[in-house]
């Protein structure tokens, strides 16, 4: 059995925001060499997220609106993490709707997932440096 790992590094300029990372991921798969396996994505960061959807624009600014309707950043003093000094713990509680990792299957050295599915790193508490993980393994 094949084992390649790869980290991404990211550093979103805004609070949050969605990366399409699908390309990254595939080169990642390519290079290690694995025709027939699994990839595990995952960020590296609990105010972050990876997960697998559309890449449609309509969806983010719909993903964005729902998160902060779930959970609002403002007013900060509603949660108790932020009475640590905190102000992210709205970003938390998005990273926890949105998931921490997606698992993709490799057939004939491929990603092999659906037609629309793409796979998406998710910052909720950016403007400072953080990672995901690429870890691929098969034969």
């Amino acid at each position: 059995m094949k084992s390649y790992r790869k980290e991404l590094w990211f550093e979103i300029p805004s609070r949050r925001g969605f990366v399409n990372i699908t390309p990254q991921v595939e080169h990642a798969v390519r290079d290690s060499g694995v025709r027939e396996g699994l990839v595990l994505v995952n960020a590296m960061h609990i105010t972050a997220s990876v997960f697998i959807n559309d890449d449609e624009s309509g969806l983010h600014a719909d993903y964005e609106k729902w998160l902060e309707e779930l959970a609002p950043h403002e007013p900060v003093s509603q949660y108790r993490h932020n009475l640590t000094g905190e102000d992210n713990a709205d970003a938390h509680l998005k990273r926890q709707v949105m998931g921490r990792e997606v698992v993709v299957a490799i057939t004939a050295g491929k990603l092999d997932s659906g037609p629309w599915e793409q796979i998406f790193y998710g910052e909720f508490d950016g403007r400072r440096r953080k990672r995901a993980l690429i870890k691929v393994i098969g034969q």
